[in-house]
C-alpha cells in the first residue's frame, strides 16, 4: 500500500513539473486544448508485467534507437509505470535541448497495461533566435553584453541558432555574475520571450535594472595572528574607494592563503565577504578577509612510494633543491594538501612518472606540530622506440627513428652481456636521459646520441654530453656539421645558475651553385672550430615549465679557436605577467622578450646570426634565415646581392599574448615580433596562432601553428606567412 501512495505521488509531482515546463514556454493558443499526461489515467499493469515492446510514433528528428537509448530500460524489463512516465519526460527534454520548445509526448494507456510501449510524439517546430536584444542596460553597452552571453541568431556566423529555456537560464546566471564581478550588487536581471506566430522563431530580450555600482569602504582582516592586518593589505591588489570587483577580492584572497601556506600553515583558508553599510546615499561594501590560519606544521618523515623501477633518489633530489626536506617549514604553497602543486609536477617530470601525488600526513608519533610526507608515484612508461615523420616550417619534411628513455640509469648494466641485446630491460631508475635519434629529411638530416643527467652526482648540476652529425641543404651550399659537445649547469641556492660548454666541431661547406658568394666560396672545405662556453642565468619564474609570472635572464660567452679564432657574445631576458585569470585558474599570459648577440673578432659565415623562422633567432613572419646580410653572386654578368651569409650581431624584441581556450592545453596567440640586423632596415610582423599542449605525448613542449604577415621589412628579406614548430615557450 505504501509502495503505490509512493509511485501515486511521484507520478502527479512529475506530471505537474512538465505541465509547469509547457506553460512556461508559452501559453497554448485559444481553442486549443492542453494534452493529458496518457499515463495519468492508465489503468495499473499487471503485477509481474515485462515490458514487451517500445515503439515510436511521429518522431522525424531522432530515429527509433536513439530514442530507446535514453529512455533507461529496454525490452524485457520489468514493466512500471513510474518508469514509463518517466520516459514520456525524458523524450520531451531530449527534444528541448535542441530547440524544438513546444514538444508534446503522450503514452499510450492501453498499450501500456498490456506490455506495450507507445510513445506518440508532436515535435511542433524547431524554434530558432531571430534576435537577442538588451534594454534597461545603462552603463554596459549592447555591445559588451553580447560578448558575454552565449545565445546568439547565428552560431559560427553560418547556422542558426535554436532556443532553448536553459541555454537562456545559462545567459541570465552568466549577466548576472557578469554584473556582480563589476560591482553592480544590485542587479535585477530577467529575460522575456516572444514566439512569432508560427512558433518557428523567438525574439530573446534579456530586462536589466543596473543599480548602482558599489565601492569599497573599507577593508577587514579578521582571524589573522601570525601576520598584521597592514603586512596583509601591502601585497593585496583591493584598495578603498575603488570599486568593489569580486575577482579582485577572490585573486586576494587566494594570495594570502598561498603565503600562510608557504610557511607551514598547510590548512589555511582565506574567505571573502562584502557587506553593505547601511548609510543614506553612499553606496559602499566593506569586505571582509576571514582568514582561518590553522596549524603550523614542519615537515617530518619523507616516504616515497609506489616507485619499482624508480629509485627514491628521483624523487628526494627534486624536493632537496626547493628545501621541501625533514625540519623546514612544510611549503603548501609548491605542495598543496589537495594537490596540483608545483612540486608534483616537478617530480613527475623528473620521474617520467604517470602521475604523483604528495601529501601530508600524521606522523605516527603523534606529533602535533608535524606532518610527515607522502610521495606516491605511478609509473608510466619511460622508454620508446618512435618511427615516424615529421614536418617543419624551417626543417621540411623529416623522417625520424628515435631510440629514448627518459628515465634513464648509466650505471644498470645487465649482468650476462647477452642482456645488451635487450637494453630496454636494463639502464633505468636514475631520472637520466639517454637518447639516439636519426633523422633523415628532405632540407635537414641528422644523428646524434645524447646522454643528460640532470642531478650529476646527485648534486643540482646538469651534465650533458651530446655527439651528433647533421647535414643541411643550405641557399647556395651544402653544410655538414660532426660535433662533439660537453655541458655543466649549476643550479645555485635562490634563482642563479652558471654553466660551462666545451664543444669540438668539424664543418665541410661543399656543393656550391655556380653563383655561390666569395664569402662561401672561400671557407669551402674543411674547418675545425674548438670553443668554450661560460654562462650565467637567473630563473625568477612561478612554474619552471609553464609560467605566468617572472622572468629568465641568461648571458653567455663562447670563445672559440681553430681554424678562426672569435667569440660569441650573447644575452636575452623574458619577462611574464598574468593579464587576467578566471576562477577556474586558467591564466592568460603576456610574455615579453629581449635578445641580442654579436660576433667578438672574424667568424665565418656559418658561425654568424641570421634571423627569421621560429628557432632561438626566430623572427615570425619571414623564413628560416630570411632576415641576413646577403653576398653579391659570383661568376654572373649582373651580380646582386642573392644568398645569405650572416650578420655580425643581431637584436630581436616581441612581445606575445596567450590566452586559454577550454583549457591551459589549448591556447589562441597573438604576438608581434621585430628585429635587425647589421644591413637593412628594422623589422616588425604582427600574427596569431594556436599553441596546443599534449603532456602525454610531448610533456612541456607546445606545438604551435602561427600565422604572421611583415609590416616593416627589408626589400632583400624572404618572407613567410605560415609556421610551425614543436618548440620551448616563448
Amino acid at each position: 500500500m505504501q509502495d503505490t501512495i509512493f509511485v501515486l505521488l511521484i507520478s502527479m509531482v512529475l506530471a505537474a513539473s512538465s505541465g509547469a515546463r509547457a506553460g512556461e514556454s508559452a501559453e497554448a493558443p485559444a481553442g486549443e486544448a492542453e494534452t493529458p499526461s496518457a499515463a495519468v489515467d492508465a489503468p495499473p499493469p499487471d503485477r509481474g508485467s515485462i515490458i514487451k515492446s517500445i515503439e515510436f510514433e511521429g518522431n522525424r528528428k531522432f530515429k527509433d534507437h536513439v530514442l530507446r537509448q535514453r529512455l533507461g530500460f529496454e525490452l524485457g524489463d520489468p514493466l512500471d509505470a513510474f518508469l514509463a512516465e518517466g520516459g514520456r519526460l525524458t523524450i520531451e527534454e531530449v527534444y528541448r535541448k535542441i530547440g524544438f520548445a513546444f514538444v508534446n509526448v503522450s503514452l499510450d494507456r492501453d498499450g501500456m497495461s498490456r506490455g506495450d510501449l507507445l510513445y506518440r510524439i508532436d515535435e511542433g517546430t524547431r524554434i530558432q533566435i531571430e534576435s537577442v536584444s538588451f534594454v534597461g542596460n545603462e552603463v554596459m553597452d549592447s555591445g559588451t553584453l553580447e560578448k558575454v552571453v552565449k545565445t546568439t541568431e547565428r552560431k559560427w556566423l553560418l547556422w542558426p541558432f535554436y532556443y532553448t529555456e536553459d541555454a537562456v537560464e545559462e545567459d541570465l546566471d552568466r549577466l548576472r555574475e557578469f554584473y556582480y564581478d563589476h560591482g553592480y550588487l544590485d542587479y535585477k536581471i530577467t529575460a522575456n520571450t516572444e514566439f512569432t506566430e508560427d512558433r518557428t522563431g523567438v525574439r530573446v530580450t534579456f530586462v536589466i535594472e543596473e543599480g548602482p555600482v558599489y565601492r569599497v569602504a573599507d577593508i577587514v582582516l579578521s582571524g589573522n595572528t601570525h601576520f598584521t592586518s597592514d603586512e596583509l593589505r601591502t601585497m593585496m591588489t583591493l584598495r578603498e574607494g575603488q570599486v568593489y570587483l569580486k575577482p579582485t577580492a577572490v585573486r586576494d584572497a587566494r594570495e594570502i592563503a598561498r603565503l600562510y601556506r608557504e610557511i607551514g600553515y598547510i590548512d589555511a583558508e582565506v574567505h571573502q565577504r562584502p557587506r553593505f553599510r547601511p548609510v543614506t546615499g553612499q553606496n559602499m561594501v566593506s569586505v571582509t578577509f576571514d582568514v582561518v590560519e590553522g596549524g603550523r606544521f614542519r615537515i617530518g618523515r619523507i616516504d616515497v612510494t609506489g616507485n619499482e623501477e624508480t629509485q627514491d633518489k628521483v624523487a628526494r633530489r627534486v624536493l632537496d633543491e626547493y628545501d621541501f626536506t625533514p625540519g623546514n617549514w612544510y611549503n603548501g604553497r609548491i605542495a598543496p594538501k589537495e594537490g596540483g602543486g608545483l612540486m608534483e609536477r616537478y617530480v613527475q617530470r623528473a620521474a617520467v612518472a604517470e602521475e604523483v601525488l604528495i601529501r601530508p600526513v600524521t606522523p605516527e608519533s603523534g606529533a602535533t606540530d608535524r606532518k610527515d610526507v607522502r610521495v606516491d608515484i605511478k609509473e608510466g612508461s619511460t622508454g620508446m622506440i618512435m618511427p615516424g615523420v615529421g614536418v617543419s616550417s624551417d626543417s621540411g619534411v623529416i623522417g625520424r627513428l628515435i631510440y629514448r628513455q627518459r628515465n634513464f640509469d648509466i650505471t644498470d648494466w645487465p649482468d650476462d652481456p647477452s642482456g645488451l641485446l635487450t637494453p630496454w630491460k636494463y639502464f633505468k631508475g636514475a631520472g637520466q636521459s639517454f637518447s639516439v635519434t636519426l633523422e633523415p629529411g628532405t632540407e635537414y638530416s641528422q644523428y646524434y646520441v645524447e646522454f643528460v643527467d640532470p642531478y650529476w652526482r646527485d648534486i643540482p648540476v646538469t651534465l650533458d654530453v651530446l655527439g651528433r652529425s647533421y647535414e643541411r641543404y643550405r641557399e647556395s651550399h651544402d653544410e655538414e656539421r660532426l660535433k662533439g659537445y660537453v655541458g655543466f649547469e649549476q643550479r645555485l641556492k635562490g634563482r642563479w645558475s652558471r654553466s660551462i660548454g666545451f664543444r669540438a666541431e668539424n664543418v665541410r661547406i661543399d656543393d656550391l651553385d655556380y653563383d655561390a658568394p666569395l664569402e662561401i666560396i672561400d671557407v669551402r672545405g674543411h674547418t675545425a672550430l674548438f670553443g668554450v662556453r661560460f654562462g650565467l642565468g637567473e630563473t625568477a619564474l612561478d612554474d619552471r615549465y609553464r609560467p605566468s609570472r617572472g622572468h629568465v635572464l641568461n648571458f653567455e660567452y663562447e670563445q672559440v679557436t681553430g681554424d678562426y679564432t672569435f667569440g660569441i657574445l650573447e644575452g636575452s631576458y623574458v619577462r611574464y605577467f598574468t593579464i587576467h585569470e578566471n576562477l577556474l585558474g586558467h591564466k592568460t599570459v603576456l610574455a615579453g622578450k629581449v635578445r641580442a648577440a654579436t660576433i667578438v673578432g672574424d667568424a665565418p659565415p656559418f658561425e654568424k646570426f641570421y634571423g627569421g623562422g621560429t628557432g632561438p633567432y626566430g623572427l615570425r613572419g619571414f623564413e628560416y634565415r630570411g632576415v641576413s646580410t646577403r653576398g653579391l653572386q659570383t661568376n654572373v654578368a649582373s651580380p646582386r646581392y642573392k644568398d645569405p651569409i650572416g650578420s655580425d650581431w643581431i637584436f630581436l624584441a616581441g612581445a606575445e599574448v596567450t590566452v586559454p581556450v577550454i583549457s591551459d592545453n589549448f591556447g589562441l596567440l597573438f604576438f608581434v615580433d621585430s628585429g635587425t640586423i647589421d644591413t637593412g632596415r628594422y623589422r616588425v610582423s604582427l600574427g596569431t596562432g594556436l599553441q596546443i599542449m599534449v603532456p602525454q605525448l610531448f610533456g612541456d613542449v607546445p606545438m604551435r601553428f602561427e600565422i604572421a604577415t611583415p609590416v616593416l621589412e627589408d626589400d632583400r628579406d624572404k618572407e613567410q606567412v605560415f609556421s610551425f614548430s614543436a618548440a620551448g615557450m616563448f
